[in-house]
């Protein structure tokens, strides 16, 4: 195993998994990076067919809220992030993609420097793939707007963590906002 996966699975190691299928995705991430070291999406859109994204999720906890947009390729209401780059460190990629995306310096301050959050998740469509997905909550506050990148997102919303019920979003994000909620309580 090279370094650069090395720390990746360091990382995955260290989640606290929330449920059951949080600590599958754990273990078989862990089986995956055990295996090989062709973890960094290297072509569009699938290349390898399994690869890294670092989700940043804009959380104000004080209004129980976060911040999703309409995403322009998924047409679904997702959390800003993106694909880590090769060698690249995912909470790196999650600074890069906050700075990109969202225009701010990410504030880990909600729950710390480690991923909250790990899911693998197969995308649908002509190209689909595996996203191993680590999911990092950024400090922000509804009160500020916060335009998202439009070349990826047509607009954004806050929504509320204890009335959150949408349909169009990533299929596991009402398990990440159950676990966020525990986190933050």
């Amino acid at each position: 195993m090279d370094a650069a996966t090395a720390v990746i699975a360091e990382i995955v190691a260290g989640i606290e998994p929330f449920d059951a299928l949080e600590q599958q995705h754990i273990d078989e991430t862990l089986a995956w990076l055990a295996s090989t070291d062709d973890v960094f999406r290297r072509v569009k859109p699938a290349t390898p067919p399994r690869h890294l994204v670092s989700y940043v999720v804009l959380v104000d906890p004080a209004a129980r809220a976060v911040l999703l947009g309409r995403h322009r390729l998924a047409g679904l209401w997702l959390p800003t992030g993106g694909h880590v780059d090769p060698g690249e460190h995912p909470l790196e990629a999650a600074r890069r993609e906050a700075f990109e995306e969202i225009g701010l310096r990410a504030d880990f301050t909600v729950v710390g420097t480690d991923p909250l959050f790990l899911t693998l998740t197969a995308t649908v469509g002509l190209d689909s793939h595996d996203d191993v997905s680590l999911w990092y909550p950024v400090r922000g506050t509804q009160s500020e707007h916060y335009p998202l990148d439009r070349r990826e997102f047509s607009t954004e919303r806050w929504w509320n963590i204890d009335t959150f019920a949408l349909p169009d979003t990533d299929p596991h994000f009402g398990r990440f906002l159950a676990k966020l909620d525990a986190a933050l309580s």
